[in-house]
């Protein structure tokens, strides 16, 4: 493969739970940033890297922006957002079809102040049984801000996505490769065996656990057939620790089944897989447990 004569930033923004994790894995190709049904699953700057004969473009998945900063996390969630806003060669705002919150209208306040292009995504549009109907919703966003361009998709079927790459591929600025043609993503094994951990602990709990819950890869050790893991799964309350680890150990003992299939896929080896749940009051609250947790 020749190396690509264009390089740049691109930037997924939008509210919370309107597919950009999604996105980014069907451009990719490959599962690079954890998905789920629950509102503000990514917590991280998450980057997907895909190379093509003519150009390298560097996703950044974002937490989704939204109104309450009611904790540290939630205030911590929206810097990391904004911030990357200003410094991407292009920005993917996405919306979700046929509905827009006031939460929209706290993102494209956001992008209206950047520098670079900014292109429209309207996702989900698979969930749409009469594809009429997104007709007046499209020219409503038209009205809204000059986008560059404005692509309805459905991340998850793949639809559309080919047109929106190759007008992603038209802002990117000329340049060499910021990264190795085979690289997909920036994070390392262990942040990316805690997010499969993090992941699974979402989907087998309920209510507000999810955003109580932060998990730590704690131990790393290499043995002759297999890798031993163990990972701490840090909660708030006693209550929340009964919680995860269910009657009779059950839920965290599905947590652990699961994410340990994912990770030897990940990792292409066996490995034994130790979770812990442990108590650590108000940490989402907190700045300095946040820094020492990694979010930073």
């Amino acid at each position: 493969m020749s190396a690509p004569s264009r390089c740049g930033y691109v930037a997924i923004v939008g509210r919370p739970n309107v597919g950009k994790s999604t996105l980014l894995n069907a451009l990719i190709g490959s599962k690079v940033s954890i998905v789920s049904a629950k509102p503000q699953t990514t917590r991280f700057q998450i980057i997907g890297i895909k190379t093509q004969n003519e150009a390298q473009a560097v996703y950044i998945d974002t937490p989704g922006l939204h109104q309450d900063e009611k904790s540290a996390m939630n205030r911590y969630m929206n810097r990391l957002a904004s911030a990357v806003i200003p410094d991407a060669d292009l920005v993917v705002f996405v919306v979700a079809a046929l509905e827009w919150t006031e939460e929209d209208n706290l993102v494209l306040s956001k992008v209206k102040a950047a520098k670079a292009p900014v292109l429209l995504v309207v996702n989900k549009i698979d969930t749409v049984g009469d594809k009429k109907e997104l007709l007046p919703f499209l020219a409503l966003l038209q009205e809204k801000f000059s986008f560059t361009q404005l692509i309805p998709v459905s991340a998850t079927r793949a639809e559309n996505l080919q047109a929106l790459e190759q007008e992603i591929l038209k802002y990117l600025p000329e340049g060499p490769p910021l990264f190795p043609n085979e690289q997909v993503t920036d994070k390392n094994l262990k942040f990316q065996v805690a997010e499969i951990v993090r992941e699974k602990l979402i989907q087998a709990t309920e209510q507000e656990v999810p955003y109580c819950t932060t998990v730590e890869v704690e131990h790393w050790k290499e043995e002759e057939n297999r890798l031993e893991l163990s990972v701490l799964i840090w909660v708030e309350r006693e209550g929340q620790k009964r919680i995860v680890i269910g009657k009779g150990g059950e839920r965290l003992k599905w947590i652990g089944i699961e994410a340990r299939k994912e990770i030897e896929v990940l990792l292409k080896q066996k490995i034994f897989l130790r979770l812990w749940v442990k108590v650590k009051e108000r940490w989402t609250d907190d700045d300095r447990a946040l820094r020492q947790l990694g979010y930073q």
